[in-house]
């Protein structure tokens, strides 16, 4: 694989880009593709375990420590199912990976209802939460080989819609189920998994797919295979400037979910009701929603580096304005700016990014590495978050502004060039144009950047 930084890794005969508006890149893309986005936002609806896993654990009669245990040990689950995920996907593809983990998952989950042991139920819980986030890298991965690199933006921000709209509507269900059975938090679940799973058993591609991460990636010659290496974790590791892309996704991740953690506090602090952190929360995701797709439109003719220091420096920017003595008009100053960060920044930084970065045989991994990354940094953020903000008050805020600075110094030395949007200018056809240029079935060639 050519690298990105030099100039003769440039085509000089391949096309232009043209990017296409959201209705183009929906009604063009592989219906593999669309499954995966409505398997992901029925999954996510169904996703009741860990928002009321420490209710369900306390009207057990266990402790409130062992509730938030048993929190915790749900969320290292899914930094392990990710990691795992990704070295799944890139050995027997990403489509029997989805599938494996998702029924292995749906299977486990409900046995917490007929255990009484407290061990028992953190391995099940763990295990069960590991197996049902282990399909991310392989579904970032499958829709990366299926859509060329100058829509990845687009369609990854549909991702992120789908996983919102899901993730808001999903305690408003639960909730629901409460009132007639704790029981069908876990039935539930695993029936909106079942569902994605037999999804993507129908529709999701076996041949490509599956080729490219097991026997044609086997004799694929990778960077570094001179040298012995094989594919692997360690082979991701090497790749230095990746690895300042992954510094990038943690530092970031554990700004950004201070929004959950800190900022209640802040609230509180300054006398407000509670109702006031839930407008906050409600502002970004309506934001999120509404407006992600049209911003998309736009963002997807950067180069990516820009669109994660972008993301990641507004992310910073956004919450150091909490800091700000100004009463609610800081609260809803800070949330604009810091959502929109993540809408700018978070399709290319979560998704086309890291699917596009290393080489096809490692897909998998790069983007369970950085699946991983931001999972260790929103789950030690609150910790971090609450102990400085109860040593320095509002000193905090100012830190996470520190901190975005040396994520957008990661990022601009850590992301290098590499689909066509980096590389030549573009140009634009009208939302609904038919011409492409180049369609959605050029593989995983497009999908990579050279």
């Amino acid at each position: 694989m050519a690298s990105s930084d030099s100039p003769s890794a440039v085509n000089e005969t391949e096309p232009k880009p043209v990017h296409v508006g959201i209705k183009t890149v929906w009604r063009e893309s592989p219906t593999a593709v669309k499954s995966l986005l409505v398997g992901t936002a029925v999954n996510r609806l169904g996703g009741f375990i860990q928002v009321f896993m420490v209710l369900y654990m306390t009207q057990r009669g266990f402790s409130d420590t062992q509730a938030g245990i048993a929190l915790g040990v749900y969320g290292a689950g899914t930094v392990l199912g990710v990691l795992t995920g990704g070295w799944m996907s890139d050995r027997i593809g990403p489509r029997l990976t989805i599938m494996s983990t998702l029924v292995g998952s749906a299977l486990l989950f409900p046995a917490v209802l007929y255990l009484d042991g407290y061990p028992a139920i953190l391995a099940v819980i763990g295990v069960g939460a590991a197996l049902s986030q282990a399909y991310r890298p392989a579904s970032t991965s499958m829709i990366s080989q299926l859509i060329p690199a100058e829509r990845q933006v687009m369609i990854f921000a549909m991702v992120r819609l789908a996983i919102n709209l899901g993730t808001t509507a999903a305690p408003l269900l639960g909730a629901a189920l409460v009132t007639v059975s704790w029981d069908f938090l876990f039935w539930g679940e695993a029936l909106a998994i079942l569902v994605f799973a037999a999804v993507a058993g129908v529709t999701l591609p076996r041949g490509p797919g599956e080729a490219a991460g097991s026997k044609e990636a086997a004799h694929t010659e990778e960077p570094g295979a001179a040298a012995g290496r094989k594919p692997s974790y360690l082979a991701v590791l090497s790749d230095g400037r990746y690895v300042l892309f992954l510094v990038a996704m943690f530092v970031s991740s554990v700004i950004y979910i201070q929004y959950v953690s800190t900022l209640p506090l802040t609230v509180k602090h300054l006398g407000l009701s509670t109702g006031v952190y839930a407008a906050m929360v409600a502002l970004n995701g309506a934001l999120v929603i509404t407006c992600e797709l049209l911003v998309a439109k736009v963002v997807q003719r950067w180069p990516a580096r820009i669109a994660v220091i972008a993301g990641v420096a507004l992310t910073g920017i956004g919450m150091s304005l909490y800091a700000l003595p100004w009463g609610i008009a800081a609260l809803v100053i800070a949330t604009l700016v810091w959502s929109l960060g993540e809408i700018i920044g978070y399709p290319t930084l979560f998704f086309a990014y890291p699917a596009q970065a290393g080489p096809p045989e490692l897909r998998g991994r790069y983007l369970g590495a950085s699946n991983s990354l931001y999972g260790l940094g929103t789950a030690v953020g609150p910790f971090l978050g609450v102990t400085l903000w109860n040593r320095f008050g509002d000193g905090l805020w100012l830190g996470c502004g520190s901190l975005g600075l040396l994520a957008v110094g990661a990022a601009w030395l850590g992301v290098r060039p590499t689909g066509a949007a980096d590389r030549e200018p573009a140009r634009t056809e009208p939302d609904g144009g038919a011409g492409s240029g180049e369609g959605l079935g050029t593989g995983a060639e497009a999908a990579v950047g050279k």
